[in-house]
Order: C-alpha cells, then structure tokens, then sequence
C-alpha cells in the first residue's frame, strides 16, 4: 500500500472512529453519567471538557479559550501534516503511522471545539486511589502515537 494512502487511512479511520465513539456517548448518557466496567478500575463516563488535554483551562471563562485551543490544534496539524506529505523526506513506516495517528487524533478533537465548544471524553480509569483524567479515541490514538515516535526516534537515534 502506498504510504500516503495508508496515512490518509490512518487518519480518516481514527477521526471516524473518534467521532462515532463521543456520538454514541452523547446521545446514549446523560452528562456525568457512570457506567461501571470493571469495578474500581474502568468505567465509561460521559464528560464534556472545554479545556485541552486533563483539563488544561478547562476553567478558563476567556472568550480566547476557544480561540487559542482551536489554534493550536491547527498548527501542530499543519506541522505534522507537512512532516507526514512531504514528498522529499524519507521517513519509516513507524513514523508515517505515528505522524498519521496524531493527526488524526488532533483533528477528532479539533472538531468537536471547533463545532461544540467542548471535547466529549468517556473513557475513566483508575489505578487505586488515583483517578486518571478521562479520555476519548482521539486523545488514544494520540498518545499511541506519541509513544510510536519515540520509539521511532530510539530505533534511529545516531544515524
């Protein structure tokens, strides 16, 4: 398969994933509704976040929140995004799919700041008395991928 074409398989199927997973959410729980899965370790939770990744100026009343989420979302999009298609660069199938699920994941929660204000997070986990920020697929599949360059950058460090 073409790389570009796999990238853009990557992308596509991450922002449609993302989108009909915070769907089903918002449509089936109410807001802050709790739905055990495995007792005291993983629920599915239905939270709205205003703010950026584990709440970051999510309490923020700024009519530049929105402004400067959305902006940043754009330019680590357009960064990547010219990183992921440049043709002249050659990059490894790692880093492609890592590049592609960042984007991606950025561009699932763009969206929802973008057209609703807020990102729709669902998945709750909790490591004894510590509770983990809730996430979606979109804040997934960024962290894989985040996890895959610098695996990326491991496996090329000194050439």
């Amino acid at each position: 398969m073409n790389s570009r074409v796999r990238s853009l398989a990557i992308i596509a199927g991450v922002a449609i994933l993302d989108r009909i997973t915070k769907l089903y959410i918002q449509r089936n729980f109410a807001s802050w509704d709790t739905k055990p899965v495995i007792a005291g370790f993983f629920n599915i939770v239905h939270a709205e976040n205003p703010g950026a990744a584990f709440g970051f100026l999510s309490e923020s009343t700024s009519q530049w929140r929105k402004v400067l989420l959305v902006g940043v979302s754009l330019a680590v999009m357009a960064i990547i995004g010219g990183m992921l298609f440049r043709p002249s660069v050659k990059k490894s199938a790692l880093l492609e799919i890592a590049l592609a699920l960042v984007f991606g994941g950025a561009a699932g929660n763009m969206f929802d700041r973008l057209f609703r204000g807020t990102v729709t997070d669902f998945l709750q986990f909790f490591f004894g008395s510590y509770e983990f920020p809730s996430f979606n697929a979109a804040d997934s599949a960024i962290t894989v991928g985040a996890c895959l360059l610098l695996i990326d950058l491991w496996n090329n460090r000194g050439k």
